[in-house]
């Protein structure tokens, strides 16, 4: 695994096709009930990075409220399906978003459980 440089900064580590199978799904320390195969990542993770997130079944993130982040996030739903409590639907394989910097959204609930592929990027 090697780190490009967009001119002298860092970003996401290069990779040729492999499988993702290969990587381990850890749980995402900021996300309980979420466990993650990172794909790709910068030097600031938690603003760019390439996942495959994996959503326990009955997990719902009341809790947490509305959601709002400082970077660019995408979300490809692959499986199962996630139930948007602000918005009052449910998406399922096949959806789509895609969020600008401080876009609200959530919270959600899955009970089935949902796999999604999201892409993070920096704000600017």
């Amino acid at each position: 695994m090697a780190t490009a440089t967009r001119g002298s900064v860092p970003v996401k580590d290069e990779h040729e096709f492999y499988d993702p199978n290969t990587l381990r799904w850890v749980p995402d320390s900021a996300a309980p009930g979420v466990s993650e195969r990172v794909l790709s990542a910068g030097p600031d993770r938690a603003v760019e990075m390439t996942r495959l997130a994996r959503w326990a079944p009955g997990l719902d993130t009341t809790a947490a409220g509305v959601i709002r982040h400082a970077y660019y996030e995408e979300v490809y739903l692959l499986e199962g399906e996630l139930e948007d409590l602000t918005l009052r639907r449910t998406f399922t394989a096949g959806h789509y978003a895609s969020r600008p910097p401080g876009m609200p959204h959530g919270p959600y609930r899955t009970v089935t459980g949902c796999l999604m592929l999201e892409i993070r990027r920096p704000a600017g």
